[in-house]
């Protein structure tokens, strides 16, 4: 006692010994809490060396007991004092202390809930008291004081975690928890809080420290039990993100504590293997922390025995059989599985990867569409890595399962299977049939940028690995159209590609093969070069291809990327040739084009050498007049060619060969004997050459202006003698037996001056669009003559004689070449077009050439950009030409149109949308092929409310009824379906989809409002009369919309809307968007429910009422519909029919039997029901029959044709769900 008497002890427990005696006595039952001075002395005192064994022996000599300093610091403890859980721990753990029965389980769980506050709240509640703000005026001097106050406290009270951590490990080491399973819980939950929160770094190592003992001693209970708690309660911060210092240390405690005491305890063992099934079952849905637990399941597998990762396989492919939450993560670990596993040399059954790789491509016809997406992309990801598995996959199935998906109605899925086929090559090898190539080309086409580059980079994959015949058309047709693509990138990599693929290999494959193999039974003419050059030189010459190629050359000169080499290689290929004839065909064009960028390149010698030789050739043949007219149209494309190419190196031309040159163009060109297809390229040629070679600009424009008006002169001349020769024919044969028509127009045919006349005629339009300033007064007036030849138009004096004669029936050609002349001569001259426009529409809808038809419809596309406002009034007799009986002219028509409508001449008002609506059902595939792209990406993407607008006046216009239309107009009838058998109305239906699938959800509303409207109250009303057929269409066609499946609106959840988004772009603003977009669907969903009820049903009502009174067989038609629009709501019948009780007993009849009917036919046909959907056997095998869930069915599945399954099977299968859906397996 004298040792301590002057010391802090002694202060200490004199304290100690008044609050004592103050509370009662040490034996008081309600002793009183420790003040915050006296709790920081005892803490200053037991952190010395020998405190707590000091302070325990010195109580008796103050009348002190420790177990009533105890409970007072429990009192303390309770109000959230760090610093009193720290002293008690501290006695409690002193030398001479009774533990275990000082141990009092309410202390310690008031001391884990006290540090658990502290986590959230560092300063104390007392602590908090103390430094509260001063009332009065100092409350503004004292704030910086109680903010620093504060922060002091804070920071000693985080410094108090550590050590109480430390006393924690120490005391479990003390006692055991076996029969305290609250306390030992609740140590655990405090210390995963501890993990989770902000002051990890420096706790982590005591808190393992701590998690380690509980698992390890058997004294705390059952081994098995406690790693289960521990593992439930690590298992969020397992889930944080992957470079989380917490993840990586929990991983590191599982990896390294309990993964080896799982060698020797069968309960811990058991403990580690169910953890990555209960992370399965805790994964969160969105993509991101979807993958941190798949990684965190696949580092846990890693530690499995052999049988105990299979048994977890197993269980992973049972996942996929489950939620679609649990089968988007099943395909997932699929893939982790198989990728971690694939290079283990040890592993000796591996029957186990074939299940997995069986699995994951049946989830690619899942019904989720994010589902088929993920699915996809991960069977692409494995056979990247694990291509030479060709034996674990059905060839046939998989090649039929990418061709569906690739045609999907998601485009995260289409996205997923392009990039599958560019992974999986190396397993489909050269067998790709034409089908799946067919697919992929249409794919570049998709109204999506992102499939544009998959499908963009599929099918390049394809061409660059196996480059044959069927590869290399379906190629070009597919990716140099790309180069018009509204995407830059797109463009770009349509450039880099046509470099790469199709210029690069043509310089590869430039050199001849010195010792060539001729077959006698081949009929090649070229067997010195592979088969792959003359498939892309004959290619890209093509007349659908070539516009597209010029563009990717022209880009790539700009960019300098075309390389003198290029050149060299076709000059080389063409020289290699040997025979003038013998080029490849398009080689020569590839020069041509290639020559304006790189003019230095091609040879003058070379050119000069087989413009003598080709000239040569075709004098001769001129002179034995044999030259056939296919042969002649391909022989005469290579002389443009090298006309061209002679254009456009003309600047490198010495000057005295180029005289010679253009001297001798201009003589070919006066001859008019050439083939029309020269004829432009001799005129530009020459006219190039006079600009380049002049010495100035004005003495070029004069050698031009000089030589175009002799040539015109020329043509007056030919044109002139033919007429004048036809003209004494027919006064010649006035006064003889006349020969018979045919006869006759053979004979003027095959006249030589003919033959000129047209071509003079028409090198008249190719000087008049070099030189628009040369005089025409000379050809104008004969040209008209042979325009209006058989009409009673008054001839001019000196052209009186032929105004018997009718050049349409005697001299075709020349008529269509005039018509196309006149046009080139308008665009000329704007005085002259307004007088001849009515002339051109008037020919346009009355020839019965095909040709001319088409020529005007070009000319009247160039009059409409050049003269806009004359051709305006025109536009409606204009499109007449979309229902032309030749398939060319209605395919340019709707191209011309598509074109000026792009660009703003004409708008969409009156009648030409509605007008355009038919090519969406023409005969020809080509036409809708374009008339879908022009309404499903460019219209909706210009006019997205147009479909709307216009829906119920088309119609009213496609069934030729006259309240949508003008009854004037005689074109009504061209323009309309009319007719109710099968295939008019589906032309019909299959328009009013294209339409319903652009609008969005809230104009399916209003439409669906404006077909009950304005057609069936309309026909209730008796404004739509129903007695004649074309009403009746009209009201079969409204019921029709009505019932089909894209009016529906579906409803759909924020989680499922992310789940059919792609994985990759899931982030907070696409989180966002998801939400609000199924917020929207929700009320847009209500919103019509609302209008069902209130506006649609009384129509319904009164509309049956109505067609039954006059026996109509458009009753049953409305029993249909009613029941497509009231089958969501079959339980709310009752209330939405209250009106008509006998209506609502006949669909109620009419479902339940359809439903009974499904039923009976699944059972009959339930074999290939499970066939066809791949259900797994065992499955069934231990459910019991009347438990049994039928898996999901998808309706219609695209890519397969409707009659593959029964719609009654289907049906049945439908109405036998659960009401958990989820239960089935998710099989499309």
């Amino acid at each position: 006692m004298d040792d301590v008497s002057n010391s802090p002890l002694s202060t200490v427990l004199s304290s100690l010994q008044a609050l004592v005696s103050v509370s009662g006595g040490a034996s008081s039952s309600s002793p009183s809490s420790l003040p915050d001075a006296l709790l920081s002395d005892l803490h200053s005192l037991l952190r010395t060396p020998n405190g707590p064994s000091t302070l325990v022996s010195n109580l008796p000599s103050f009348d002190l007991s420790l177990s009533a300093l105890l409970r007072c610091l429990a009192i303390s403890i309770d109000s959230g004092s760090l610093q009193a859980s720290f002293v008690y721990l501290s006695l409690l753990l002193a030398p001479s202390a009774p533990v275990v029965s000082l141990f009092s389980p309410l202390h310690f769980l008031s001391l884990l809930r006290s540090l658990r506050r502290s986590l959230k709240n560092p300063v104390s509640s007392s602590s908090e008291k103390d430094v509260q703000k001063p009332k009065g005026r100092g409350k503004s001097k004292s704030k910086p004081n109680s903010k620093f106050a504060q922060n002091e406290q804070r920071n000693d009270a985080m410094d108090l975690i550590p050590q109480i951590l430390g006393l924690l490990s120490s005391l479990i080491t003390r006692i055991q928890l076996e029969s305290y399973n609250d306390i030992r819980k609740g140590l655990i939950d405090t210390i995963t809080e501890i993990l989770d929160s902000h002051h990890h770094n420096t706790l982590s190592n005591m808190c393992f420290r701590i998690l380690s003992i509980i698992i390890s001693e058997p004294g705390h209970g059952n081994q098995g039990e406690s790693t289960v708690e521990t593992l439930r309660s690590l298992a969020p911060l397992m889930l944080l993100p992957l470079k989380s210092p917490v993840r990586v240390g929990v991983i590191g405690f599982v990896v390294n504590k309990i993964a080896p005491l799982s060698n020797e305890n069968e309960g811990v063992k058991n403990a580690l293997v169910f953890l990555p099934r209960f992370l399965a079952t805790k994964s969160p849905e969105k993509a991101e922390y979807r993958a941190i637990a798949v990684e965190t399941i696949l580092e846990i597998s890693r530690l499995f025995t052999t049988d105990d990762f299979v048994s977890f396989v197993h269980y992973t492919v049972k996942l996929a059989k489950g939620k679609p939450k649990l089968r988007l993560l099943s395909v997932d670990l699929i893939l982790g599985l198989l990728n971690f596993s694939k290079n283990d040399e040890n592993e000796t059954d591996t029957s186990w990867r074939a299940i997995c790789l069986k699995v994951l491509i049946e989830r690619c016809s899942d019904t989720v569409g994010g589902i088929r997406a993920r699915a996809l992309s991960n069977v692409a990801q494995v056979f990247a890595e694990m291509s030479e598995r060709r034996d674990e996959v059905e060839l046939e199935r998989f090649s039929e399962m990418v061709k569906r998906r690739c045609v999907d109605d998601k485009a995260a899925v289409r996205k997923s299977a392009l990039l599958l086929i560019t992974k999986a090559l190396s397993l489909i090898g050269a067998q790709i049939d034409e089908s799946l190539l067919s697919i992929l080309g249409s794919a570049c086409s998709d109204p999506l940028v992102s499939i544009r580059k998959a499908a963009l980079s599929a099918i390049s994959e394809v061409f660059r690995r196996f480059p044959d015949s069927k590869v290399t058309k379906e190629w070009l047709q597919a990716v140099p159209p790309l180069i018009v693509d509204n995407e830059t990138s797109i463009q770009e990599e349509c450039e880099t590609l046509f470099l790469d693929l199709v210029l690069n290999r043509i310089c590869q494959a430039s050199n001849p093969n010195p010792n060539p193999v001729t077959d006698p039974t081949n009929s090649d003419p070229n067997p010195l070069f592979p088969d792959l050059l003359l498939d892309l030189l004959k290619g890209i010459s093509h007349g659908e291809i070539s516009p597209f190629v010029k563009k990717i050359l022209a880009s790539l000169g700009k960019k300098k990327k075309i390389r003198p080499l290029i050149a060299n290689s076709v000059q080389n290929v063409i020289t290699a040739s040997g025979s003038v004839r013998a080029a490849p065909q398009g080689a020569w064009w590839l020069l041509a084009e290639v020559s304006v960028h790189t003019p230095k390149a091609v040879d003058w010698g070379f050119l000069s050498h087989h413009w003598r030789l080709l000239d040569d050739v075709w004098r001769r043949e001129r002179e034995e007049e044999r030259e056939d007219e296919g042969e002649g149209v391909l022989w005469a494309r290579d002389r443009v060619s090298l006309l061209n190419t002679i254009s456009n190196v003309s600047m490198e031309l010495p000057t005295q060969p180029a005289a010679e040159l253009a001297h001798s163009l201009l003589s070919r060109i006066e001859q008019f004997n050439m083939h029309l297809s020269e004829v432009d390229a001799h005129v530009k040629s020459l006219k190039t050459l006079c600009k380049r070679k002049a010495k100035s600009p004005n003495e070029g424009h004069a050698l031009v202006l000089k030589w175009a008006e002799n040539l015109i002169a020329k043509a007056v001349d030919s044109v002139n003698s033919y007429l004048s020769e036809a003209s004494e024919l027919r006064n010649k044969n006035k006064h003889v037996t006349p020969l018979s028509g045919k006869k006759k127009k053979e004979k003027l045919e095959v006249s030589s001056q003919l033959v000129q006349a047209v071509t003079a005629v028409f090198t008249v339009g190719s000087v008049v669009i070099a030189c628009p300033n040369v005089g025409l007064q000379g050809i104008i007036p004969l040209l008209h003559t042979v325009i209006t030849s058989g009409s009673n138009e008054k001839k001019p004096r000196r052209l009186a004689a032929m105004s018997g004669v009718s050049f349409k029936d005697s001299a075709p050609s020349l008529y269509v070449q005039s018509w196309a002349t006149m046009a080139k001569v308008c665009l000329a001259d704007d005085k002259l077009a307004k007088r001849y426009i009515p002339l051109f529409v008037q020919e346009l809808e009355r020839s019965n050439l095909p040709e001319l038809r088409n020529n005007i419809m070009v000319a009247m596309a160039d009059f409409c950009v050049r003269y806009t406002a004359l051709v305006d009034g025109y536009i409606a007799r204009i499109t007449k030409s979309l229902r032309d009986p030749c398939e060319v002219v209605r395919r340019h028509t709707f191209i011309l149109l598509s074109r000026l409508l792009q660009r703003d001449y004409v708008k969409w008002r009156g009648v030409l949308f509605l007008r355009f609506l038919l090519s969406l059902v023409d005969d020809s595939g080509q036409i809708r092929h374009l008339a879908d792209y022009l309404f499903c990406n460019i219209l909706k993407a210009k006019a997205p409310l147009l479909a709307y607008n216009s829906f119920i006046e088309a119609i009213y216009v496609l069934n030729g009824h006259q309240q949508g239309q003008s009854a004037s107009d005689p074109a009504n009838d061209l323009f309309a379906i009319r007719g109710m058998d099968e295939i008019s109305r589906n032309k019909r239906m299959h328009i009013y989809v294209s339409l319903l699938k652009q609008m969005a959800p809230e104009h399916l509303l209003a439409t669906s409002a404006k077909l009950c409207a304005e057609i069936l109250a309309a026909t209730c009303d008796g404004l739509l009369n129903i007695d004649n057929a074309t009403g009746q269409a009209v009201l079969q066609n409204a019921l029709q919309i009505l019932a089909c499946k894209e009016m529906r609106i579906q409803s759909t959840s924020a989680s499922e809307t992310e789940m059919d988004e792609e994985p990759v772009t899931d982030n907070s603003s696409t989180a966002t968007s998801a939400a609000a977009q199924a917020i929207k669907g929700r009320v847009i969903t209500q919103v019509a429910k609302k209008n069902l009820i209130q506006i649609a049903i009384p129509i319904f009502i009164e509309l049956k009422r109505l067609l039954e009174s006059r026996n109509s067989p458009l009753t049953g038609c409305l029993m249909d519909c009613l029941k497509s629009l009231l089958k969501d709501y079959k339980n709310e019948i009752d209330e939405i029919l209250v009106a008509d009780k006998q209506l609502q007993k006949e669909l109620l009849y009419d479902m339940n039997r359809q439903e009974d009917k499904g039923k009976d036919k699944a059972g009959t046909s339930k074999d290939e029901v499970m066939k066809a959907k791949s259900v797994v056997k065992t499955r069934y095998e231990r459910t019991p029959v009347g438990s049994r869930s039928i898996p999901k069915v998808n309706g219609v599945e695209t890519g397969r044709s409707s009659g593959s399954r029964p719609k009654d099977v289907l049906e049945s299968v439908r109405r036998m769900e659960t009401l958990d859906s989820d239960d089935g397996n998710g099989d499309e």
